[in-house]
């Protein structure tokens, strides 16, 4: 399976309403990134932006999660890789 390149990745907070990715790194302080994975955030994990602003409103799985959108710019997604 082929990989995407690295210009093909935006940060989670740039998705729009609707648009579904699947994420592809969690970076930042390890504190942030312990606690963005706790919560489900995770390599390979499918998303789908459902309000963005401050906080952002995602569906992860059957979950919907507030979540600060300056908490999520180290949350690089890839855009549409799933329906």
């Amino acid at each position: 399976m082929a990989t995407a390149a690295a210009h093909d990745l935006i940060p989670l907070s740039f998705l729009s309403p609707g648009q579904t990715a699947s994420i592809a790194a969690v970076l930042g302080a390890s504190d942030l990134v312990h606690r963005l994975r706790e919560m489900g955030l995770r390599d390979g994990a499918e998303v789908q932006m459902i309000q963005p602003g401050r906080p952002c409103l995602i569906r992860l799985g059957n979950l919907r999660l507030g979540v600060r959108s300056d908490e999520l710019t180290g949350v690089l997604v890839r855009p549409g890789a799933w329906a």
